[in-house]
């Protein structure tokens, strides 16, 4: 069983943590993989309690801000994922939606 654990936590770590610089849920399956290793292992477990700790951190931080600038870190996160997607959609697919946006439109 440990080494099932070990080996599908690892897995899905190590996609997460390939997922991080790309649009996706790279963090979500980061964490979803230490969930994983931390019924087996107490470094996870440790390590995953510091995670949820900055992620409620973050979250009572944030909460605490004002309504536009909470919007104004929401807008700053949607430009970064659309970054990426546009950068990922043209160097990894070889797409370059901008330019097929426009000629959508022009059409």
């Amino acid at each position: 069983m440990k080494v099932a654990v070990g080996v599908f936590g690892g897995a899905l770590v190590v996609l997460g943590l390939i997922m991080v610089p790309a649009p996706g849920p790279g963090w979500l399956v980061v964490i979803a993989g230490l969930s994983v290793l931390a019924v087996e292992y107490a470094w996870a477990r440790h390590l995953l309690a510091i995670v949820k700790r900055h992620v409620r951190s973050w979250t009572h931080w944030i909460g605490a801000r004002s309504l536009a600038f909470r919007a104004v870190v929401g807008l700053a996160g949607l430009v970064v994922l659309g970054v990426g997607a546009w950068v990922s959609l043209k160097y990894v697919v070889h797409v370059d939606a901008v330019q097929w946006v426009g000629n959508q439109i022009g059409s």
